[in-house]
């Protein structure tokens, strides 16, 4: 459910490879098909116990299994599933299913293998050379296309057209070695991805029909048998995909399998995938990130907003990429001792922050702040009971007996608020519980403090007052 980081490319083959195609003869190279190749590693990775799809969160026993099911049957497979459900990073995963180097034509177009040229142009080569055939090999991570469908997309993107270039250098149009290829058969013998298949106009979905079933192209009126190797795969929103009919029918039919993605199921699961993607440049405490997961999944299920648009799961990382943000500018700004920690009072600058992440139904206009803030309020009282319930609180509400008061805000630091607070009976359980450890640092003590002073006002244990400038103050 997220985006991976870019791979680091190899320089170059290791050397002890064979480079010529007597030698990768003699080596007793075996010529596999892409969908055997992937079927062959993801049983010895099931075999293993290896992680077959690494960084995906939370698909471990839903999308997985299916995915699975779906590439040992050698199945074209289309993902289904609103906006943010790491749609793509499940697709790019599927790389690391494949070996790590392939060998092919040296200097071909469609990362031909040797024992297989497709080109008219590879097989002379072939004919011509025999085993003295420069071999070259190819890293799996080069074996991945991927294309973000747009309406302008042509067919000569995707298939290819005629090269003007070339026909002007004297070679007739039905000559093949006239086209100049598109992606897909430029990701010949590995794994093309289409984005967002539905936004591909339907005279361009059309060029699919041979790829996916003959396994062949067609430019520009004459028919080439090229007998692509490769392994189809596409992401599409459900509601293109089901309601407005945006894939033609004949390409639905040609897809082997139809896999359903979803959001986190569980909080904990919305909360490892935030500590995954997240880039935080303070700390955010557990308790925080359990807020924060909280609080997206209670933006995605309120009947204020529009469930056809989804809540991403990039709006739980950004909103903890907020969260820490605030923390360090309050560091900055007061000079904090130690490391920034972000604290209850930093989440409501999400809700400004990120509020045109939300698709909001049509009669809330207006009320979005105040949809947002009530769901975040929400959020904070259920980790409370989650993390805190039953826990000794009386000393901190004694706190503010007597006209005493707590002041806090994102110009107040740490040190001034456990300098108000001093010592509480139970503060060590409490930071615990929290898991801020035994001696926290003063930035986690008065995250924590600040939680439970929050925590207590929502429960109508505390009185809390917001001034205008910006300040809050917890007392009778």
């Amino acid at each position: 459910m997220s985006i991976s980081d870019t791979p680091t490319l190899p320089l170059q083959a290791p050397s002890d490879l064979p480079r010529t195609l007597g030698a990768l003869r003699a080596s007793g190279h075996r010529h596999v098909g892409v969908k055997e190749e992937l079927r062959t590693n993801l049983v010895a990775r099931m075999r293993a116990g290896e992680d077959r799809f690494p960084g995906v969160v939370g698909y471990e026993d839903t999308v997985a299994p299916e995915l699975e099911r779906a590439l040992l049957a050698g199945h074209d497979v289309v993902l289904l599933g609103e906006r943010g459900q790491g749609k793509t990073r499940l697709l790019r995963s599927l790389v690391g299913l494949l070996d790590e180097w392939t060998p092919v034509i040296e200097g071909s177009e469609l990362n031909e293998h040797p024992y297989a040229p497709l080109t008219p142009a590879s097989r002379r080569r072939v004919a011509a050379e025999g085993d003295d055939l420069p071999v070259a090999w190819l890293h799996r991570s080069l074996r991945y296309g991927e294309k973000l469908a747009t309406p302008d997309t042509s067919v000569g993107d995707l298939i290819g057209d005629v090269d003007p270039v070339k026909v002007a250098e004297g070679r007739a149009l039905g000559d093949p070695e006239t086209i100049h290829f598109g992606l897909v058969p430029r990701t010949n013998r590995g794994i093309f991805a289409v984005n967002e298949l539905p936004d591909l106009a339907e005279r361009i979905q059309v060029s699919l029909l041979n790829v996916l079933e003959e396994r062949d192209i067609q430019v520009r009126g004459y028919q080439l048998r090229l007998p692509l190797d490769l392994l189809l795969v596409a992401s599409a929103n459900p509601e293109d995909y089901t309601n407005r009919g945006r894939i033609i029918s004949p390409l639905k039919d040609r897809f082997g399998a139809e896999v359903r993605t979803h959001y986190p199921l569980e909080v904990s699961m919305e909360v490892d995938l935030v500590r995954q993607e997240a880039d935080t440049v303070a700390e955010v405490p557990e308790h925080l990130l359990e807020v924060l997961a909280r609080f997206t999944r209670a933006v995605r299920e309120s009947p204020a907003v529009d469930p056809a648009s989804g809540v991403s799961a990039r709006f739980s990382i950004a909103a903890a990429e907020t969260v820490a943000a605030a923390a360090l500018r309050r560091h900055a700004l007061t000079g904090e001792r130690g490391d920034a920690v972000a604290r209850v009072g930093d989440l409501h600058t999400v809700v400004s922050v990120l509020g045109g992440k939300v698709e909001f139904e049509q009669g809330e206009e207006g009320r979005e702040v105040e949809v947002l803030e009530h769901l975040l309020r929400t959020a904070i009282a259920e980790t409370y009971r989650s993390l805190l319930g039953g826990a000794e609180l009386s000393g901190f509400a004694e706190l503010v007996t007597e006209g005493r008061t707590v002041e806090t805000g994102d110009l107040v630091p740490a040190e001034r608020l456990l300098e108000q607070v001093g010592t509480v009976p139970g503060l060590g359980q409490v930071l615990g519980r929290l898991g801020l450890g035994d001696e926290p640092t003063p930035g986690r003590a008065a995250s924590g403090v600040e939680f439970v002073l929050e925590s207590l006002h929502l429960t109508r244990r505390l009185d809390k007052l917001v001034l205008d400038d910006g300040r809050t103050v917890y007392g009778s």
